[in-house]
């Protein structure tokens, strides 16, 4: 008895002395908005080895353990890290060694800037992208002979703002060999006076791709460190790059490994039969940062260059019904292919007749698959009866920015009728359950905070229009959130270790200066990010 008594005491004295259990770093004084099942606000929590503890009051989480680090934020919204649905992070890089021509609101414009870039760089070959002839006073496509006067002999590119069509001088088309008899299926070479205008659509700019001096591994390097840079800056945490090639995606897994990337990626297989024959008999990649497991493909081309596969001709373009990329018979071949090879298939659907078509082939493909969370990227102009496809099986990943970028021009394209489909955001969500949301960078810009605001105000950075682009099919802050995180996590099999501030989870998370979800609408793109932790590490705080 005097040794149980004696063993009893020994006990207690250790349990009053022993430590507290040691977190790396404790998060207290906050707005945290979990994005757990219930949607429930926290004021802590605590992280080690990069992932989450335990999320509670910060007396629960004082109470219960000590840290190495203490962050208290003063009363600021934390939110679990941003995810981009669909990005383009590797093209982003190089965009920003190359002619940055976003923005510009005359062709004049865009030429000065080519010529101020040329003198500073004088490149061998020029390349740039940004233009919009949808913003400039005359809305028509420009030509090679403005390139020609002032780069005869230097080849030049020059992508449009969605990347689908090419502005290109002479020497560019000799080099390339395209010509007036040069045809391609799912594209063209714009003719004027019967010869090429200078203006490439779709397809056939592979034959200009192919004549480009191929970015060194030095290059690829900085350009994916920029572009990291750039997203953890603006809350970013995780990156959907959607279309990589095989040499991409392991030098981003190299520099992942090095820790000279902490950027999580969610890489999408460029679909060419060397990627293919690569990654689908490798099968699924994944690492805590890296995840391949899905292929891009594409549907048709875009709406603002009428690339976009219409069931109907274009309103503003008489018997012109844009091109599918990909057609029937292919969509169903790769769909057979990706679905036996346990991979998800992501498929750029812009027009009616893209996204019928490969809703017709994801049905095919995926009979009796119950987990198999395909997507239709953009959902872009859909036929009012084929809503009811979409499901989480068949998810959209929609774009928010793209409505308010399109807005003043859209209708010209589609007409009256087809619009009502078009840019349906919460028809999306009502008929499949989420939405994964992205940007579409560099097609609109990086910030995940415009993202926000236009899914839920339905207006551009003007603040126009006032009472919202039709309103109607705009997304609540809490379903654009959820679409930015938790959603947008499931979409990549990630879920269960990312997209809430959840105990198990990895910590990533941002910390931002106003409280997104009650602050007034219109000071949504203003949110400030202060700091982006990956991983429980902090990568950028703001100055």
């Amino acid at each position: 008895m005097k040794k149980l008594l004696l063993f009893a005491l020994l006990s207690s004295l250790f349990s009053c002395n022993s430590e507290k259990p040691l977190a790396d770093l404790i998060v207290t004084n906050a707005k945290i908005y979990t994005v757990n099942e219930g949607f429930e606000t926290a004021e802590a929590f605590a992280v080690k080895d990069g992932k989450i503890l335990e999320v509670g009051t910060s007396e629960s989480i004082l109470g219960k353990y000590k840290a190495t680090e203490t962050l208290d934020v003063d009363g600021k919204t934390v939110l679990p890290g941003l995810i981009d649905a669909h990005a383009h992070l590797y093209n982003f890089g190089l965009g920003l060694q190359n002619v940055d021509l976003v923005g510009t609101t005359s062709k004049e414009e865009t030429l000065q800037r080519i010529v101020d870039f040329q003198k500073d760089k004088n490149s061998t070959f020029i390349f740039g992208r940004g233009w919009d002839q949808n913003d400039w006073p005359i809305k028509e496509f420009p030509t090679k002979k403005e390139l020609d006067s002032l780069f005869p002999d230097t080849p030049i590119a020059l992508s449009r703002i969605d990347g689908h069509a090419l502005w290109v001088n002479s020497k560019t088309l000799e080099m390339a060999g395209i010509t007036s008899a040069t045809k391609m299926e799912g594209g063209e070479v714009v003719l004027e006076n019967g010869e090429p205008s200078g203006i490439i659509v779709d397809s056939p700019m592979k034959l200009v791709f192919d004549i480009m001096p191929v970015p060194s591994r030095e290059v690829s390097t900085v350009a994916l460190k920029d572009a990291e840079k750039a997203c953890v800056s603006l809350g970013l945490t995780t990156v959907n790059d959607a279309g990589l090639d095989r040499d991409i995606i392991e030098l981003i897994e190299s520099l992942q490994q090095t820790g000279d990337i902490k950027l999580r990626v969610y890489a999408m297989v460029s679909n060419s039969e060397e990627n293919l024959n690569h990654f689908l008999n490798k099968g699924i990649v994944k690492t805590e940062r890296l995840n391949v497991r899905s292929v891009k493909i594409y549907g048709d081309g875009a709406l603002g260059s009428r690339g976009a596969a219409l069931r109907a001709p274009y309103s503003d373009k008489d018997r012109h019904f844009g091109a599918m990329i990909t057609n029937a018979a292919q969509l169903d071949s790769l769909a057979e292919r990706i679905v036996k090879a346990g991979y998800q298939m992501n498929t750029h659907a812009i027009g009616d007749s893209a996204n019928v078509s490969v809703l017709r082939a994801y049905k095919k493909a995926l009979d009796g698959k119950k987990d198999a969370r395909w997507k239709i990227e953009h959902a872009q102009v859909v036929s009012l009866s084929d809503f009811d496809a979409f499901s989480k099986n068949i998810i959209p990943s929609i774009q928010p920015t793209h409505a308010t970028s399109d807005m003043y021009w859209a209708e010209d394209r589609v007409g009256s009728e087809r619009i009502k489909g078009a840019y349906a955001y919460k028809t999306l969500l009502n008929k499949a359950g989420l939405v994964a949301l992205g940007t579409d960078f560099p097609v609109e810009n990086v910030n995940p905070m415009y993202t926000f605001y236009a899914a839920t105000a339905r207006k551009d950075l003007k603040q126009y229009p006032e009472n919202g682009y039709r309103k109607e099919e705009g997304l609540t802050r809490e379903e654009t959130l959820k679409g930015m995180t938790i959603w947008a996590a499931y979409s990549n099999f990630e879920e269960n270790e990312k997209g809430s501030i959840e105990a198990g989870k990895f910590a990533d998370f941002i910390v931002i200066d106003k409280d997104i979800m009650t602050c007034p609408e219109d000071e949504i793109p203003n949110i400030k990010v202060l700091k982006t932790f990956i991983n429980g590490e902090k990568v950028f705080e703001a100055k």
